[in-house]
């Protein structure tokens, strides 16, 4: 799993690492089963306090993205799929009231939107 974590960035570094693991997820790149690495070894692969890391995996774990083990690790848990679904949905709509937000404020219309989303749509 390659985490990228940015400096200059306004999210913090707890959030940047949570939203690529959940990212990760969403992606099926990480599927039900598989272990995070450990605390320790995680936080030294990306240079952060064992802290920050495991904020993120508690995190995940109270939204349900992952199971942790004492003495055995963490590991992604699928169990909720409706959760993951409602989750990757929230993820567009927030992306897409950003688009809608900006189309605004340079006058195109939602006609124009949906002809502009379309395109793009197909493109991929």
């Amino acid at each position: 799993m390659k985490i990228i974590i940015s400096n200059t960035s306004d999210s913090p570094l707890y959030q940047q690492i949570k939203d690529q693991i959940k990212d990760a997820i969403f992606k099926e790149a990480l599927v039900e089963g598989d272990s995070l690495p450990s605390i320790r070894s995680f936080a030294n692969d990306l240079k952060v306090s064992v802290l920050t890391i495991r904020r993120v995996y508690e995190e995940l774990e109270q939204e349900g993205f992952v199971t942790s083990q004492v003495g055995i690790g963490t590991f992604v848990s699928t169990g909720n799929l409706e959760m993951l679904r409602d989750s990757k949905r929230r993820l567009v709509e927030q992306k897409m009231q950003d688009m809608i937000q900006t189309a605004k404020s340079l006058n195109i219309s939602k006609c124009e939107l949906n002809a502009m989303m379309d395109i793009l749509y197909e493109e991929d």
